[in-house]
């Protein structure tokens, strides 16, 4: 196989991601390398000489020609870079030539959040026995109550939480270490969890302190995260937008700044290094405070 091959063998094995994700880095590598190369049967030694600073900056402004908008630009330079933090690592390329480009600058966006509405119908809905139907709701829960990250999630052990001080252990992003408190609804539900896990595992022959276990029994990874949480909250009425952990993660921090938590606290919880990428909740509260005035000040009513 070439290098173009095993870095998608790459994508799919070790860092387990799923078939659309594997598709689009795929799709955007072969569209850069057919910018390079428009007619020509490619050797690695030519996919190789393709990525360096000035094709890449290039391919760049082409795509912004095309009519693509930053976001997507900035999209195919991740698999781009991805691609080349591959082949440093099979050490046949000396750098990865993307960090050097500058990325196009994206529209600010709001996060996205779930109504405590539409939330409180989710939770309230029975689970279904055994462990699979447990397991779907603990995480969605575990992630709405705690505000952790997928790959927190992922790596959680079971030695990370003590029930006795209510608390979750926590490696977040640059090895930063924080502890998050656990509500008393959510040491019940964890407590319950734990006993039906502790059965599934021993069906499955299977040993290991991971927290959340797959379909055979093994440690659970990001993108298994990602795909539970997305077919848990399909299931539910009345959850517009996107059913990833992110968004839980923004529900998570909207839920407690509404509810009169300060952003320092907030900060502290999802593990954000500074208060500006906290602020971006405020966006929300706003936004909630001008439907309210619309609907209660009298003198923002409409006269008919």
């Amino acid at each position: 196989m070439g290098v173009k091959e095993d870095f998608i063998d790459y994508l799919k094995v070790k860092r387990r991601y799923s078939q659309r994700t594997v598709r689009l880095y795929g799709d955007a590598v072969e569209d850069f390398l057919r910018h390079s190369f428009p007619e020509k049967e490619l050797s690695d030694e030519d996919i190789l000489s393709a990525l360096k600073f000035q094709p890449i900056r290039g391919y760049v402004s082409s795509l912004m020609d095309r009519g693509f908008d930053p976001r997507t630009v900035n999209l195919h330079l991740s698999a781009l870079s991805t691609f080349c933090n591959f082949l440093v690592k099979q050490q046949k390329l000396p750098s990865n030539p993307v960090k050097e480009i500058v990325r196009p600058k994206e529209k600010k966006r709001l996060p996205s959040f779930f109504s405590p509405e539409a939330l409180k119908l989710y939770f309230d809905t029975p689970v279904a026995d055994g462990y699979l139907s447990v397991r779907g709701r603990m995480i969605v829960t575990l992630l709405y109550d705690t505000g952790l990250r997928r790959a927190e999630a992922a790596s959680l052990r079971l030695g990370d939480i003590d029930i006795s001080r209510r608390t979750i252990s926590i490696i977040g992003k640059g090895n930063k270490q924080r502890m998050v408190p656990i509500v008393d609804s959510l040491v019940e539900k964890i407590g319950d969890y734990l006993l039906l896990r502790e059965e599934f595992q021993k069906e499955h022959n299977k040993e290991g302190d991971s927290f959340f276990l797959t379909d055979a029994g093994g440690p659970a990874y990001p993108e298994f995260i990602n795909r539970t949480v997305k077919a848990e909250l399909s299931k539910a009425k009345g959850l517009s937008g996107k059913k990833t952990p992110h968004t839980l993660r923004h529900s998570f921090a909207t839920s407690l700044l509404n509810n009169g938590a300060d952003l320092n606290s907030i900060k502290e919880a999802l593990g954000h290094s500074s208060l500006a990428a906290t602020e971006v909740y405020t966006h929300n509260s706003f936004e909630k405070l001008k439907e309210i005035y619309k609907t209660a000040h009298p003198r923002a009513k409409t006269k008919k």
